[in-house]
């Protein structure tokens, strides 16, 4: 997938993700008598007026990041006064990173292990980036997947075994690794490595070119209820792993059970690595901005809700409440504002 600004334009139309969900978010934002009343407007005053053009990082189509991200763009540029924002498909956290230092995108979201390393310049960034958080979205939860047919119920099933991680520079890639890693499988020589968006790994698996596929996303994810439809879904549990990772990595890492019925066939609970989804900007972002941004999107769960169950884990009262990366500080105005 390309990361580029300028491959977006033929992509356009897919931002939209459907004329419904963005004409949903658009007669919502300014239908009815309140229409004169933006939800960025501070409580009754006059709304800032800005003049802006972000872009928007996200990630692939068959994720959460580019579906909500999409919901999150038609919100902001309907309710913020002079600004637009438009929505890049990338390859997800360390792409969008990446983008944000070269400002080659404004706003971003990424998963708290990537962040991290971003903000404090490790791992994969030799240095520091000049990056804030405007809040923690909803929480990414690990999918380890596979169909039944392969046999492989555990991560120490996956030794030897086509595999897909993720896609190059993707916080899937980075966590995945991590699991493999603490479950004493080495990733790049105890697999068949085929590197794929989640979109594609699922094809590989129906195809039978990939026996499994690791991808971290919200809940639930497209590409896997799409799996789930037409195949025996086997989510393989990776809760056992989160204890170790936190210890060796940070904070970020914590274990949570994708609830039962989440997917098609899915009869019991599975107990997975989760970590927080960072809306990040770069901190010479306008702070007004920041807060109107910050502001809009947390007022405004129920718009959001049209485009992903996601946001119903919105929540200003706890947002700011991200250790390894600084709140940007007029993203911290609206929270102190609200706590």
């Amino acid at each position: 997938m390309s990361t580029t600004l300028g491959t977006y334009s033929g992509k356009r139309s897919r931002l939209l993700l459907s004329l419904g969900v963005a004409s949903t978010l658009v007669l919502t934002a300014c239908g009815g008598d309140d229409a004169e009343e933006p939800a960025a407007d501070g409580g009754g005053e006059a709304a800032q007026e800005f003049d802006e053009q972000l872009t928007f990082a996200t990630g692939g189509t068959g994720g959460v990041y580019y579906p909500y991200g999409g919901g999150m763009a038609n919100l902001l540029s309907s309710e913020i006064p002079g600004l637009t924002v438009t929505v890049q498909e990338t390859n997800a956290s360390v792409d969008n990173m990446q983008l944000l230092d070269t400002n080659q995108a404004q706003m971003a979201l990424a998963l708290g292990d990537v962040v991290s390393d971003a903000a404090n310049g490790e791992n994969t960034f030799s240095e520091a980036l000049d990056i804030c958080s405007l809040g923690n979205t909803y929480n990414n939860f690990v999918h380890f997947f596979t169909t039944a047919d392969t046999g492989i119920t555990s991560i120490e099933d996956l030794a030897g075994k086509r595999v897909s991680p993720g896609a190059v520079g993707s916080a899937s890639e980075v966590t995945a690794d991590r699991i493999m890693e603490a479950a004493g499988i080495d990733p790049q020589a105890d697999i068949e490595r085929v590197q794929l968006g989640v979109a594609e790994t699922v094809a590989a698996i129906q195809d039978g070119t990939v026996d499994a596929g690791a991808w971290s996303g919200g809940l639930p994810t497209g590409a896997i209820v799409d799996l789930a439809s037409t195949s025996d879904l086997v989510l393989i549990p990776t809760g056992e792993y989160a204890e170790p990772l936190s210890e060796e990595y940070g904070d970020y890492y914590f274990a949570e059970e994708i609830p039962a019925g989440t997917y098609e066939g899915q009869e019991e609970a599975v107990p997975n690595v989760v970590s927080p989804n960072i809306l990040v900007v770069r901190t010479d972002m306008d702070e007004a901005l920041q807060e109107a941004i910050t502001r809009t999107i947390f007022e405004n769960e129920e718009q959001l809700l049209t485009v992903h169950p996601a946001a119903e884990e919105l929540n200003a009262e706890t947002a700011d409440e991200v250790e390894f990366i600084e709140t940007c500080p007029g993203a911290q105005a609206y929270f102190d504002s609200v706590g």
